[in-house]
């Protein structure tokens, strides 16, 4: 619409005579996009972007709907004919216009002021939900539904920490597995440069709409680490950190953020600066390369894009690459790969986004964190620790953690979603590093969380703070779509933090919050991943795990990997110096637990009750 209509100038002049135009930058402005998204919902029956929605001077929506082409077309009125239309109905209808303005906020009010089930949530609700996702599940290709197909990586993280908590649970395994191959293979991930577009046209992961997420890449990084400590298999190891390379090569900005997002339109057209055609290949690589590339990549004189060009995508297993071209085979992809993405810095690339959104950068703290970890690799902490100074140095002003930051300027107050990815993060490299700083940074914002965002009444959060700006009414976002909804991930940082503090309060709250979308979860497990996490953590908690020692002896460090290797998804650990005031004053679990005789020692405490303390950590490995 901005290239059909906006920028036509006779129904630009159509619009500006009869109303004030306002566009919306929804990663800007979600509270705005989810109150007139959930508006266009309850009119139309269905949304989508772009949205386009007439409002009274008083913000109220009376008129709402998605695309309007600039002259009709398949049913649809023509954009001006419509703004002509609505002018003259506010004109000489306004107490309909009024009536239905009013009985629309009414129903927004009263779906926002919901309150949570009766009752305790119940073992058995995630075992219904995988038999919810079994029956939505594509058993050829992954995924669940048909075209266009999403990357569900919350669903998929589900899965695998059910996996981790029952290795019989090969159904689990086998929806998991398959949708993670079948994406690390198609061309919805990027062959050459790493990472993952936003989504699939086709329902095989072939043809992409070529624009990279941040919250994507940072989401399948961590479902693909997960899954390499899950099952072992090397592939997912390669795929986490391809992904997380590419967000350090081209995503990371200046200061130690991460960019919001790459462009879909290339300047040679959508997709240009990813497909290949074989002459391309021919003239970039040696003869064994090229031969190789053709084979695994699937690049014909004929293509599967427009033009005879075509996007990468493993048409062939590497094993049965190997198999064909023998031991060199590995090396010769490697190479090829190098070369064709050395020549792809030549073409003109797609534009990058470059603000900083808190609740993305949150997401993408937690994946480099949780990698780093497993990994081993310290490059990784590193850039989620220097993108968390950023957050916390830049974005949090006056005790109120903002939005956005560009060109040096924060901007926009924090969401529930800001608040709760970036305490997630925070966690997560708490978890890596074992830095006090971290957690109590966590636990401050958590607080400040539920001081602004918690209900009153206890049933779960509000999408917007109760210091913000007041809109028509003020909603709540309980499903996944396609980042983590904030009510969902804010129960998970929560029960982590009780898990970690003893503070029950907490654990009520993410009650409370757990309770509003029980049954949804259930019905449509899909669109409630990280809901499912959040009540498999409530009905099964886990163990508590302290180590004290210094962190940086070889001793202590010998018994944090033996609880690593030994903790399942819900357990936590924490680990602290016995003489730190900090340690201890950021994590209550770590108070008076004493070295046993001179030397560092593990206490393992479920429901806050402690089996005597070990000190080896074979005895720790026995003891989980």
């Amino acid at each position: 619409m901005a290239h059909e209509s906006f920028e036509d100038p006779q129904i630009a002049a159509v619009m500006n005579e009869r109303f004030v135009c306002v566009k919306v930058d929804r990663e800007e402005r979600p509270d705005i996009d989810a109150i007139y998204m959930q508006a266009t919902l309850a009119m139309t029956g269905h949304g989508g972007w772009p949205m386009t929605v007439f409002l009274t001077p008083d913000a109220r929506p009376f008129y709402a709907g998605t695309y309007f082409p600039p002259a009709p077309r398949q049913g649809m009125p023509g954009f001006p004919d419509l703004c002509r239309s609505i002018a003259d109905a506010y004109r000489d209808r306004p107490l309909d216009v009024d009536h239905t303005a009013t009985e629309l906020v009414r129903r927004l009010s009263e779906s926002a002021a919901r309150s949570g089930a009766a009752g305790q949530t119940p073992a058995g609700l995630t075992d219904d939900a995988l038999v919810g996702l079994a029956r939505r599940s594509d058993p050829d290709q992954g995924g669940f539904g048909g075209a266009p197909k999403f990357p569900p990586a919350l669903a998929l993280e589900f899965l695998l920490r059910r996996v981790w908590h029952r290795p019989s649970d090969t159904h689990s395994q086998e929806m998991a597995e398959l949708t993670l191959l079948r994406m690390a293979n198609g061309g919805i991930h990027d062959q050459v440069g790493g990472g993952f577009h936003r989504y699939s046209v086709d329902a095989v992961w072939l043809v992409p709409h070529f624009e990279k997420m941040l919250y994507d890449n940072a989401l399948l990084a961590s479902t693909y680490a997960l899954a390499w400590k899950v099952t072992g298999r090397d592939r997912y190891r390669e795929t986490a950190e391809r992904t997380l390379d590419y967000l350090l090569r081209e995503m990371r900005t200046p200061e130690g953020g991460f960019a919001a997002a790459q462009d879909a339109d290339s300047p040679g057209g959508e997709g240009a600066f990813f497909v290949w055609t074989p002459q391309q290949l021919d003239e970039l690589l040696t003869l064994e390369e090229t031969v190789v590339a053709l084979d695994l990549w699937g690049v014909t004189a004929d293509g599967n894009f427009e033009h005879g060009t075509t996007i990468l995508h493993v048409a062939k297993p590497v094993e049965q690459i190997e198999a064909e071209y023998g031991e060199d085979a590995g090396h010769l992809v490697t190479s090829a790969r190098q070369k064709l993405y050395a020549a792809r810095l030549e073409r003109p690339a797609p534009m990058r986004d470059d603000k900083v959104l808190t609740a993305w950068n949150g997401l993408a703290i937690a994946a480099f964190a949780q990698a780093g970890a497993l990994f081993g690799r310290d490059d990784y902490l590193t850039a989620a620790s220097e993108a968390a100074d950023l957050l916390l140095d830049r974005l949090m002003m006056d005790g109120r953690l903002m939005r956005t930051y560009s060109d040096g300027v924060a901007a926009h107050l924090g969401t529930l979603d800001d608040y709760a990815s970036l305490c997630h993060g925070l966690l997560a490299l708490y978890d890596a590093t074992f830095e006090p700083a971290r957690l109590a940074a966590a636990r401050h914002l958590a607080s400040t969380m539920v001081e602004r965002f918690a209900d009153p009444d206890g049933n779960g959060f509000f999408f917007t703070g109760s210091d913000a700006p007041a809109l028509i009414a003020r909603t709540r976002e309980l499903e996944d779509h396609p980042t983590p909804a904030g009510n969902s991930l804010a129960a998970r940082v929560l029960l982590t933090l009780a898990a970690l503090t003893g503070d029950a309060s907490l654990t009520e709250m993410a009650d409370g919050a757990i309770a509003l979308v029980r049954s949804d979860a259930a019905r449509h497990p899909q669109a409630f991943g990280t809901a499912l996490v959040a009540i498999d953590m409530l009905v099964r908690p886990g163990r508590q795990i302290a180590i004290v020692g210094d962190p940086t002896s070889a001793e202590t460090r010998s018994l944090v990997a033996a609880a690593r290797d030994g903790s399942g998804p819900n357990d936590v650990i924490a680990v602290g110096h016995p003489d730190s005031v900090a340690a201890a004053e950021a994590c209550p679990l770590l108070v008076d637990r004493p070295l046993v005789d001179g030397k560092p020692a593990a206490y393992v405490c479920e429901h806050f009750t402690c089996a005597a303390p070990v000190t080896t950590p074979e005895a720790l490995t026995a003891l989980l």
